[in-house]
């Protein structure tokens, strides 16, 4: 298992565009910590913390496929580098300015949210350029689902560690300015200075006028309602059983459970179209999330809890591959930045479905959303089957190629991707 990741990270420019995208991804994945926290310090409440989270999160749901088809435009340097400092900048006027004037903080916030530039949608682009062969890419889909799950879990608590020793306000300004160098590190590259989109349509929909896209795209809004869902269930579940640790041990749990679903969904290859395969793994993701309905134990909730998280890394890897499939061309990074929105939006609405379903039905019910989340993206899936059957683009893999192990597994991947 561990070999095929190394062959990946000796690949030239592997690790440092892996690295360097997690380092200015950074500020993205903890900005809703870093607002909270910096919020209470202020002496906002905590409606006012979620109100600014909330606006960050839709500014960036709003700004990611909107950079990301600048990215397939103008290339990776003139659109990401700038759109990390302009991000910083936001956070950082809202460390500096505080909540004195809250039309300050909000446009703040929504500047940062907007900026954040779509490093992960441009990784995913420049993989087939940096790797060359189809299954190494594969390989590489999954390391980084692995990697992000590291990312989410380190990033807060470096986060919590930088308020500790100095202050939420310098929180903010330090992993923002480390964002900036991560993606200082990403551009700076040969295949990021050097990668261009292939020839697109002029078309005012880009990525959007995808079917195949599009029928993701809503499977995997409810993956994401799924899984905020479960952040709120889990914290109703710690306050039924008077202990705030419980809910890190949950969490923990999720994110153990998808680094080991990840690592060894990518230590393989998949033969077969991966739209089939994508629906055998999303029905497991709502088999693992309904048995938490039944809210055991801690010790039993934390085991199913991890169960829970095995397969949603194997849903991201795999989804990513039939965004390649099905993305129109020339829209590479967009259609990746559509997937990262979707899935931020979903996520909301399932934090937003799970508060009043806490109100309701009490800590089971908010769990029974996750499991209803997982079982729409699994009808989704079904109902778009034919749809989803033909990819969007032409396969730039030919039988009898050196990409083409048995003829079948995973083609699709996009010349057009290289410079």
């Amino acid at each position: 298992m561990a070999a095929g990741y190394l062959d990946i990270l000796r690949a030239r420019h592997a690790a440092r565009l892996l690295a360097g995208t997690l380092v200015g991804r950074l500020p993205n994945g903890t900005a809703h910590i870093a607002i909270v926290l910096f919020t209470r310090a202020e002496g906002g409440s905590y409606t006012l913390a979620g109100a600014l989270a909330a606006a960050y999160g839709l500014a960036t749901a709003v700004g990611q496929p909107l950079l990301g088809r600048a990215v397939d435009l103008y290339g990776q340097p003139r659109v990401q580098f700038p759109a990390a400092v302009v991000s910083a900048l936001g956070m950082a006027a809202l460390a500096l300015a505080g909540l004195g004037s809250l039309p300050v903080a909000y446009a703040a916030v929504v500047v940062a949210g907007v900026s954040t530039p779509p490093l992960e949608g441009g990784l995913r682009a420049l993989w087939p350029t940096v790797l060359g062969r189809e299954d190494r890419v594969h390989r590489a889909y999954a390391m980084d689902a692995v990697a992000q799950e590291i990312m989410f879990t380190v990033g807060p608590l470096l986060v919590t560690v930088l308020v500790a020793l100095w202050s939420p306000a310098a929180a903010l300004l330090v992993i923002n300015a480390i964002g900036v160098l991560g993606a200082l590190s990403v551009v700076l590259s040969e295949p990021s200075r050097t990668w261009c989109s292939a020839p697109r349509e002029a078309h005012w929909l880009g990525a959007l006028r995808s079917p195949g896209l599009l029928a993701l795209l809503g499977a995997f809004f409810f993956v994401g309602l799924a899984l905020g869902s479960i952040t709120v269930a889990g914290v109703a579940y710690a306050d039924d059983h008077g202990q705030e640790s419980v809910y890190g041990w949950l969490m923990a749990a999720l994110g153990l459970g998808a680094l080991a679903g990840g690592a060894a969904y990518g230590a393989r290859e998949w033969a077969g179209a991966p739209e089939r395969r994508l629906r055998v793994i999303v029905a497991l993701l709502a088999l693992g999330y309904l048995p938490l309905m039944l809210t055991p134990g801690v010790p039993a909730m934390t085991a199913l809890a991890a169960l829970a998280g095995v397969f949603l890394a194997p849903a991201i890897a795999c989804s990513f591959i039939v965004v390649d499939r099905h993305a129109p061309r020339g829209t590479v990074t967009e259609a990746f930045s559509w997937l990262v929105t979707t899935f931020g939006v979903g996520a909301a609405a399932g934090t937003a479905v799970a508060g009043p379903a806490v109100e309701i039905g009490g800590t089971a019910w908010s769990f029974a959303v996750a499991g209803a989340g997982g079982v729409a993206a699994l009808l989704v899936l079904l109902a778009t089957g034919r749809v989803l059957a033909v990819p969007g683009r032409t396969p730039a893999v030919v039988a009898g190629s050196e990409n083409d192990r048995n003829g079948a597994a995973e083609p699709g991947f996009s010349s057009g991707h290289k410079a």
